[in-house]
């Protein structure tokens, strides 16, 4: 499949929806009073209701209605006064009791929106059809081609699914709404959205038309996607192959197919489901649940700023650029590390350059979070003033960054335990210029001769004889003075 777009003058255009799962950080489960935990033993958390022992009832979790309406009035929807759970009946070994408690046709949040940024720095609003709550399945574990096992720990979690219209038009915008969304449900703290541990997965739904056609073409599901980059790569390969096969004279299922990020392909993995399929109705066992406007109100009161509002904040405020407080703001931890540092530093801009490029630099080379870094926000605030104080300069600065990672001291310590101040008087640095501008005549006759990129040598030369510890202004000024 090519690099560029995959609908590059094709005379197609793409539809797609996608079905994000959040797992929900309760205590315990929807129904039960069973733990809530990622990566017990296999079937410690397990108990009659959620393992589907008959003449159970479930009891609904009040915590998991506040964070399904959490996420609800952070994206705009409208928050049903009256809503009900359904049983959606299907068969596999993951799942107990033969159906999943979810809701249908009554869920507790519609007509929501989540905004994203395109390219170019324009706005679109991503429509969300709805917001319903629903239980987790278990896991079935493959040994070999032979034996499965089936672990209960994850049946019963409690989950929210978010699906949207079918607003988005391209990969790019399917990975800017995924990461907004995943950041929404961060800075909500409803969830800890950790993508390896499934807390936070999504289904993409494909299908690809003329240009000017209002009639929808096949849908295609994608599944097994844990990256948001594979999700842009499924999009674009699954476009392409939609686009090839209609071209072509063939035919589009409707189907279910599995991304295979290794080899960069998607492949067939059994038809889609029809909701008829699923003989939906009401759960005799869970009365309606009712929510009043005290309480959608008081939900509302204990929503924190989120992303796309502190990403227009930081714009004003800090002054940074739109790219700049998208990375920022797309991770809470590094938006407060970043705020943390700038409270301390009053320095928005040099801070911010730290941080996206060697802080995040670091992180991804050693594969290590934020949280596991030695460098705390008071440690760069420091560093950041020691280079503004001139105290040392840009390029000591790295090397101190660097030894602060590995230790965890500050730099005013690393500075005084190595001897890396700055050399700033301009007495002794400019004995060394002179002595630079005297050994060098052939040098200084062909810059004096026109040739200006050779200053460059001159301050290189400085800057090595002073061990990188001159201060590049003071040199520059006195180099200009003697070359003059």
């Amino acid at each position: 499949m090519s690099a560029e777009s995959p609908l590059k003058d094709s005379g197609f255009e793409a539809v797609i929806g996608i079905e994000v799962h959040v797992q929900l950080k309760t205590n315990s489960k929807i129904f039960c009073s069973c733990q809530n935990r990622f990566g017990d033993p296999a079937n410690a958390n397990v108990c009659a209701v959620c393992s589907g022992n008959p003449g159970t009832l479930p009891v609904l979790n009040r915590k998991v209605v506040e964070y399904a309406m959490m996420v609800g009035l952070a994206t705009g929807c409208k928050i049903a006064k009256i809503s009900e759970f359904s049983r959606k009946h299907y068969l596999y070994p993951d799942l107990p009791k033969n159906y999943q408690i979810t809701q249908d046709d009554r869920p507790i949040c519609e007509d929501g929106f989540v905004p994203i940024e395109l390219e170019g720095g324009a706005a679109k609003k991503i429509r969300l059809k709805r917001i319903h709550m629903e239980e987790d399945a278990g896991k079935n574990l493959h040994v070999s081609s032979t034996e499965s096992h089936v672990d209960l720990n994850r049946a019963g979690m409690p989950l929210v699914e978010i699906v949207t219209e079918p607003d988005i038009s391209s990969s790019y915008e399917a990975k800017a709404y995924l990461n907004r969304l995943h950041a929404i449900v961060q800075y909500l703290g409803v969830s800890d959205a950790n993508m390896e541990e499934g807390s936070f997965r999504f289904d993409v739904n494909i299908s690809v038309r003329p240009i000017g056609q209002q009639k929808l073409g096949t849908k295609v599901e994608l599944k097994n996607i844990n990256s948001f980059k594979f999700a842009a790569n499924a999009i674009d390969y699954e476009i392409e192959r939609q686009v090839e096969t209609i071209e072509t004279g063939g035919i589009i299922y409707q189907e279910t197919r599995s991304w295979d990020s290794k080899n960069q392909k998607s492949f067939a993995m059994r038809s889609k489901e029809d909701a008829q399929e699923y003989r939906y109705f009401t759960d005799p066992d869970l009365p309606l649940l009712i929510i009043d406007d005290e309480w959608v109100e008081n939900v509302r009161s204990r929503l924190p700023e989120l992303p796309h509002e502190k990403l227009i904040r930081f714009q004003k405020e800090h002054k940074v650029s739109l790219y700049e407080a998208e990375i920022l703001t797309s991770d809470i931890e590094l938006a407060a590390f970043f705020e943390a540092v700038v409270e301390i530093c009053q320095n928005a801009k040099h801070a911010s350059n730290w941080i996206l490029r060697n802080l995040l630099g670091y992180l991804k080379e050693h594969k290590v979070k934020l949280s596991e870094m030695k460098i705390k926000p008071d440690m760069l605030a420091e560093l950041v003033e020691e280079v503004s104080k001139g105290i040392i300069n840009s390029k000591i600065a790295q090397d101190v960054f660097a030894e602060m990672a590995e230790t965890g001291k500050y730099p005013s310590i690393i500075i005084e335990e190595q001897g890396l101040e700055q050399i700033g008087s301009e007495d002794e640095l400019e004995e060394i210029v002179v002595k630079i501008v005297a050994d060098n005549p052939k040098v200084v006759e062909d810059y004096k001769s026109g040739k200006d990129r050779l200053f460059g040598f001159f301050v290189g030369s400085a800057m090595k004889a002073t061990k990188g510890k001159g201060n590049p202004v003071v040199i520059q000024k006195l180099l200009k003075k003697h070359l003059s």
